[in-house]
């Protein structure tokens, strides 16, 4: 028989092993945890590390985008989309890049929570701006060492660190107050007179009008979305209130708008565009348009500053150009329009306009044709050898052009005749030639066309060195238009587009002028009042910032 200690001694060991294997199994348990864990945290980091690395790729495919438009120019709109589309690009793996590298931090603390932080942004290169104001928020030193306890500290110095912090708008309520005053003598009461508002009758400064008319026409906010944002920071300004502002804002800016506008037409050359405007008319809309004359003497190194005047028309009949340019006589830089061509008219009051055809339109009919990205896309399209040739031959004259731009009419003519002549007239030539070869309604020979048609138009750059070869100023004065018109839809009246003309015409001013266009509003509005009539060209655009300059060096 088995002992009672046996049974014991037995049970013991049983238990022992049973813990053995208990302890072994959490062991395991917990080695899986980890090595879970850890792998967890290396496909955090992986995830993170490509995330980073895309963002670099998208960054440095955003730079070389860039730098090659900065060297070689803009061949097309094409470009200016590929910069883009590449900034969104950017802007989203950017983001994703961040989200990962948080998560893979949050990972590795969990597989090691003693292990330091692995995201490892970069730091800020500069400094933010000094103007901005500094609120200082002081972490409280320890009152005694942490080491030995004792409390005898002495401040050696502090680390700073700047975060950017967004206030909300802030308003406020200026009280103009005018004290009366009785004589005790003759019991008269005097009083100073009210000073003159930006607006007459007004009850808004400014400052806040130069906001309302910058957000609608500037950033394409609706007054009824910017109504609706004043109601959420708690001021009652409804649509039919901040109309009135802008109609009364508009009225007043008038005087400026025509001594640009006598700037304008008093130039040698000008460029010129239109692009569409949806005008509401009954239960539909129509398309109606917008057009715009740049004056930009700063290519062939004029000292006249640049301006652009825009005018609003209910449709894309040749009588409005041939009245908007009524007054002008010089050389005008514009598609072929065919509403342009009674202004070329030999005979013409007050003096001749001399047509200037655009190489960036002629090029853009041939480049659709030698597009090899389209090729790679589309595997059915086949590039055009003659228009592939045109283009290259094309690309060389621009290349000379860009070296002379800046430089004095003079000079542009001297290299002009020198070196670009030449390859136009080899161009002229092989075009010709190329042309006699191919069927009337072939796509390439139409292309050709559009320039042999036009030749003296196109040619007419080698003989005046003020001429530029693209009409590509009033192309880029009209992007923002372009941009807007997704987020205002339509203009609402004749009346409306008239406004809108007369705004974007002070705004791409200002732009051309490097002038922030909201300061410049503000302080015309402020100003305008008071100034006298026989002074108001110191209120323009580019005599602002000159008086602007002078008095943030004095």
């Amino acid at each position: 028989m088995v002992s009672a200690s046996e049974d014991i001694n037995t049970l013991r060991a049983a238990l022992a092993a049973a813990e053995a294997k208990a302890a072994a199994m959490e062991t395991r348990a917990i080695n899986a945890e980890a090595h879970a864990a850890r792998a967890e945290a290396e496909a955090a980091v992986a995830k993170a590390k490509l995330s980073a690395t895309m963002a670099i790729i998208e960054d440095l495919r955003l730079q070389i985008a860039k730098a090659r438009r900065e060297q070689y120019g803009q061949k097309s709109e094409r470009a200016a989309r590929l910069i883009d589309q590449l900034e969104l690009q950017l802007e989203e793996f950017e983001a994703s890049a961040a989200e990962d590298e948080i998560a893979a931090d949050e990972a590795a603390r969990n597989a090691d929570p003693g292990a330091p932080p692995r995201r490892r942004r970069p730091a800020r290169k500069k400094p933010f701006p000094p103007h901005l104001e500094r609120e200082r928020v002081v972490v409280p030193g320890p009152a005694q060492c942490p080491c030995c306890g004792s409390t005898r500290l002495s401040k050696i110095g502090e680390d700073v660190t700047e975060t950017l912090e967004a206030v909300p708008r802030q308003y406020k309520v200026r009280q103009t107050v005018r004290e009366k005053f009785t004589c005790r003598e003759c019991e008269q009461i005097s009083q100073p007179p009210a000073p003159f508002h930006a607006i007459p009758r007004g009850h808004v400064g400014p400052s806040l009008l130069a906001m309302i008319v910058y957000d609608k026409f500037a950033l394409h906010q609706p007054l009824n979305r910017q109504s609706e944002e004043f109601l959420r920071e708690g001021i009652d300004l409804s649509l039919s209130t901040l109309a009135d502002h802008v109609g009364s804002a508009t009225s007043a800016l008038r005087p400026l708008f025509e001594l640009i506008e006598a700037h304008m037409f008093s130039a040698e050359r000008l460029h010129c565009d239109d692009t569409t405007v949806p005008l509401l008319a009954r239960n539909k809309t129509i398309t109606a348009r917008l057009w715009t004359h740049v004056r930009d003497d700063r290519p062939f190194g004029g000292a006249a500053a640049p301006a652009a005047v825009f005018y609003f028309s209910r449709n894309r009949e040749g009588e409005h150009p041939q009245r908007q340019l009524e007054a002008f006589s010089g050389l005008l830089q514009a598609d072929a329009f065919s509403g342009f061509v009674p202004l070329y008219a030999p005979g013409r009051k007050p003096g001749p306009i001399y047509e200037c055809a655009c190489w960036a339109h002629g090029r853009r009919k041939l480049f659709e044709l030698a597009d090899i990205a389209k090729s790679a896309r589309e595997p059915k399209f086949v590039i055009s050898p003659v228009a592939f040739e045109a283009v290259k031959r094309i690309d060389a004259i621009f290349d000379i052009e860009r070296e002379i731009a800046g430089k004095s009419a003079a000079d542009r003519l001297a290299v002009r005749r020198q070196r670009v002549k030449p390859l136009v007239d080899e161009l002229h030539k092989w075009m010709t030639d190329e042309r006699a070869k191919l069927s009337a309604k072939s796509p390439v020979a139409k292309a050709l066309n559009y320039m042999l048609k036009r030749w003296p138009s196109f040619a007419l750059f080698t003989d005046d060195g003020r001429i530029c070869m693209t009409n590509n100023a009033a192309e880029r004065s009209l992007r923002g238009v372009a941009l807007g018109r997704k987020s205002w839809l339509f203009a609402g009246s004749e009346r409306g587009g008239e406004r809108a003309a007369m705004m974007f015409s002070f705004i791409i001013t200002c732009r051309l002028n490097d002038v922030d266009p909201k300061a410049w509003l503000a302080d015309a509005l402020e100003r305008l009042p008071n100034h006298s009539a026989q002074q108001l060209h110191e209120l323009l655009p580019w005599n602002w910032r000159r008086d602007a300059e002078a008095a943030q060096a004095a």
